[in-house]
């Protein structure tokens, strides 16, 4: 089986940065906590990844930052910072950028779907063996994992964060003679209903960054519940 490498395409955590439609319902520190702690879900995969690992920034300007990052990580790691633009321009970027380092199978994943784990990451890798394209759905209609063995098409026109975009994504790549096969479905957290799904989903999970993320998802919960009352 040839090696693959994982993406973590990610932003630093800061607040009033990402995760507005959250923020909106829990305020902005609080958001930042739970950013800080799907980061460290997304860092603990790389941890245990077995093949390379890249830290894809958002800007050169959190290079230092992603470089720090990458510390625990026992795997070689390469921090690769995101282009500007819209997120189909910046995977486009990514990807081409890897295999002119002669990466081929690519699994790019974001920092926000703690419900990936070990089987889905195998299922991934073998998958990519028969076919270009492997994908696992989100619930809301995007995609929490994305991974292709061939460049991706242009991906600067798909319709990011919304309903349509796992289908549209699906479409361009089959108008690129590729083969898409999609295993699953995953869930990120965008909004408050997200969260409230982590209890569940993480329940059984021992894996040291999700028993806190899921400690921290009860404790917002149970305060909401308490000022709702």
């Amino acid at each position: 089986m040839d090696e693959a490498t994982l993406i973590l395409v990610c932003k630093k955590p800061a607040p009033g940065i990402g995760k507005q439609r959250l923020a909106a319902s829990l305020g902005i520190e609080m958001t930042q906590k739970v950013a800080d702690a799907l980061l460290a879900c997304a860092l603990e995969d790389a941890c245990s990844w077995p093949g390379p690992v890249v830290i894809a920034p958002a800007s050169a300007a959190d290079t230092d930052w992603a470089r720090a990052l990458s510390a625990p990580i026992s795997s070689p790691v390469m921090v690769v910072p995101q282009i500007a633009g819209n997120l189909g321009q910046r995977l486009n970027a990514l990807d081409q950028a890897l295999r002119e380092q002669g990466m081929e199978q690519l699994i790019f994943v974001g920092s926000d779907s703690p419900g990936l784990d070990a089987a889905d990451y195998a299922a991934t890798r073998t998958a990519l063996q028969h076919t270009d394209v492997v994908l696992i759905p989100a619930l809301d209609g995007g995609v929490v994992l994305m991974g292709n063995r061939c460049a991706w098409p242009d991906l600067s026109a798909l319709p990011w964060s919304s309903d349509q975009l796992g289908t549209t994504l699906r479409e361009a790549c089959h108008s690129a003679k590729q083969s898409v096969k999609t295993l699953g479905q995953g869930t990120d957290v965008d909004q408050i209903e997200d969260l409230a799904r982590l209890v569940t989903l993480l329940k059984q999970d021992q894996r040291l960054a999700r028993r806190t993320l899921l400690e921290l998802t009860r404790n917002i919960i149970s305060t909401l519940k308490i000022a709702n009352a």
